[in-house]
């Protein structure tokens, strides 16, 4: 199969590299240009970035992040973030005068709006947002490829995702214990990633890529976080991957969230020519001289058993980064649940998890059994 945006095809021999400038751009148009002209000098196909508003990620209570200034509420920082339409429609036209797919993820109501107004080729769904039913039942309907992250997930995580988009129903009780063959699906990409920051090379597991392709029948790429260039893009192509992406930023000591972790134009440029290389090398070749250069053990440790399971740097994270029920307010004993004092955030930090998303609507008009003291999730054991 070949992932088709547009009228490209992006397939193992011709993979989509996607520059994530994310938040990099601070919500300055210059710097926001200067990212994506280096990201085209480099040669990158895309340049990826991200439609946040701060209320429908995490709430105001959520707590701390380290940064060397000191501790900052992470609400704040997404808060900083926010920039109007014009500033994401700006940068698409720019994007696209300098030949470049442009591509964003939405994470709420708000933002998908915002990107569904700017006519996108393409949508990319983050890692946090895999269990958001409500944004995948959104999405889906625009019936556009989309890019689907996998990071901190499991396989019924995965395949609960991928039933808006044409697979099989958990409910459908011909599951994968019973090796139903999977309907193919050319128009979404599952991306795999390590949702961790930064991603430790050797808990990528990349056989994954082709497991996860024939179980689901959809294409896979990677969402690379770790710090090397080269060892996981290269290794991801030589396992099947369709697209790479890694974060983009002009210089790592900038002050966009996620720029320790990026790649400067330099690098993202070696990474690129490293994958074209790759492109035209059969996967037995390209293994082999990611073993004369970084050794035998690497190597072995980044490709991994192909098993599906959280990695050590992530676990930690599973039902934090995800999407759940969680009050807005100060819900009082015998109040009615409903959209203006509940919504499905990230979790992070100090706050509980609550139900995942797909409960909304479920326990929408049910009464609270007990105070819920606002931000924290909505359990079962809350509501009437």
């Amino acid at each position: 199969m070949n992932f088709a945006i547009n009228g490209n095809s992006y397939s193992r021999e011709n993979v989509l590299v996607i520059a994530e400038v994310g938040t990099s751009h601070s919500g300055d148009t210059v710097k926001a240009r200067e990212l994506v002209s280096a990201a085209a000098e480099a040669g990158a196909d895309c340049v990826k970035t991200q439609i946040v508003y701060a209320d429908e990620i995490v709430h105001p209570l959520t707590g701390l992040v380290p940064l060397p200034s000191g501790d900052v509420l992470l609400y704040d920082i997404f808060k900083k973030l926010e920039q109007p339409p014009e500033f994401f429609l700006s940068l698409k036209e720019y994007a696209e005068s300098k030949g470049l797919m442009f591509l964003a993820t939405p994470f709420g109501p708000r933002s998908v709006a915002c990107l569904r107004d700017l006519s996108p080729a393409a949508v990319k769904i983050a890692s946090p947002e895999l269990n958001y039913s409500q944004l995948l039942k959104t999405v889906s309907s625009w019936n556009l490829p989309v890019l689907l992250s996998s990071g901190v997930s499991t396989l019924a995580d995965i395949e609960a995702a991928l039933s808006f988009f044409g697979r099989r129903d958990l409910s459908d009780r011909h599951s994968l214990s019973e090796k139903r063959g999977p309907i193919e699906n050319s128009s979404v990409c599952l991306m795999h990633c390590v949702t961790a920051y930064p991603a430790p090379e050797t808990e990528y597991n990349l056989r994954l890529l082709e497991m996860l392709s024939a179980i689901f029948g959809v294409i896979t790429g990677v969402s690379d976080h770790s710090l090397d260039a080269r060892l996981v893009p290269l290794l991801a192509v030589a396992c099947g991957a369709c697209a790479v992406e890694k974060h983009f930023c002009l210089s790592r000591d900038g002050s966009g969230l996620d720029d320790p972790i990026a790649l400067t134009p330099a690098d993202f440029a070696e990474m690129c020519s490293a994958i074209r290389r790759a492109e035209a090398r059969d996967s037995e070749t390209v293994v082999s001289e990611a073993v004369r250069e970084y050794s035998a053990e690497k190597v072995s440790l980044v490709l991994g058993d192909g098993v599906k399971r959280l990695s050590p740097s992530e676990s930690q994270n599973y039902n934090r980064t995800n999407r759940s029920i969680h009050a807005m307010r100060d819900i009082l004993k015998d109040e009615v649940i409903s959209s203006e004092n509940c919504a499905v955030l990230r979790t992070e930090k100090v706050l509980r998890p609550g139900m995942p998303p797909c409960m909304l609507e479920k326990i929408a008009g049910r009464t609270a059994r007990r105070f819920i003291p606002a931000g924290e999730g909505i359990r079962f054991e809350d509501v009437q």
